[in-house]
């Protein structure tokens, strides 16, 4: 792909991805995953979702590649009949693999789910899940979790924190463009963090994911119903001063 892969621009001093390209791409991503899960008449399984395997052409669209340890999943009427699920002895890869595949689980669209999730902080924190400040008891689902809510920036990417000034002149509506993106961050880390729980059970479907993650977009952007509500949300009431007062 022209632009390489996502993990060469998380992790690379010359390049850099803006708030929106991220959520963009992490919007992509959600797609192709939805779409391998849910429009194909047997799903597909990824199995080794990474940074590395997200590929971006020359509109920074994000295309998911590498389908080497990639298996056929029964029909949805199935899912729950776990003797019909795709064994296998083969891992993702480190730090984003299901815990469950560990145990010897099968392979099967949850087991995504949470590489999905760690792939989604990993976009927004800058931290890969493999760091060594993530040392025994600690990982990028738990670093995150603590953040919630009020500490979410500290947790952020640094390139992220300070960017709303540079980005006002590309959103719609400007307002509090800062407070907007603080909240859509702390939308962004409850996200991840619910799809790489350690129990396939407390995950939910990526097509959630899909529609969470436009919602944010429509909020950061100032742009839909989302993004209006909020904004209105953000004003003072009529014939009150934003400074408050008597």
């Amino acid at each position: 792909m022209p632009n390489g892969n996502l993990d060469s621009w998380l992790h690379h001093e010359s390049r850099n991805l803006s708030f929106r390209q991220r959520l963009d791409i992490a919007i992509d991503v959600a797609n192709a995953l939805d779409y391998l899960h849910h429009q194909l008449q047997t799903p597909i399984v990824h199995g080794d979702l990474k940074p590395s395997n997200v590929l971006l052409d020359d509109d920074m669209i994000a295309h998911v590649g590498d389908f080497g340890l990639a298996k056929l999943f029964p029909e949805a009427d199935d899912m729950l009949s776990s003797d019909q699920t795709s064994s296998t002895l083969m891992m993702g890869s480190i730090g984003y693999v299901a815990p469950e595949y560990g145990l010897g689980g099968s392979m099967w669209p949850q087991g995504d789910v949470y590489s999905y999730g760690i792939l989604f902080l990993e976009m927004f924190t800058g931290k890969r899940p493999t760091e060594h400040m993530f040392p025994d008891g600690l990982s990028l689902h738990s670093f995150s979790k603590m953040a919630l809510p009020e500490r979410v920036m500290e947790i952020a990417d640094s390139n992220l924190v300070g960017e709303s000034g540079e980005a006002i002149n590309n959103i719609a509506n400007h307002g509090d463009v800062e407070g907007r993106m603080q909240h859509c961050l702390a939308s962004i880390a409850r996200i991840g963090v619910a799809r790489s729980e350690e129990s396939p059970g407390d995950r939910m479907d990526i097509k959630d994911v899909v529609m969470e993650l436009n919602i944010i977009k429509e909020v950061f952007l100032g742009v839909g119903i989302h993004g209006e509500r909020h904004i209105r949300m953000q004003l003072p009431a009529e014939g009150t001063s934003q400074l408050g007062g008597d």
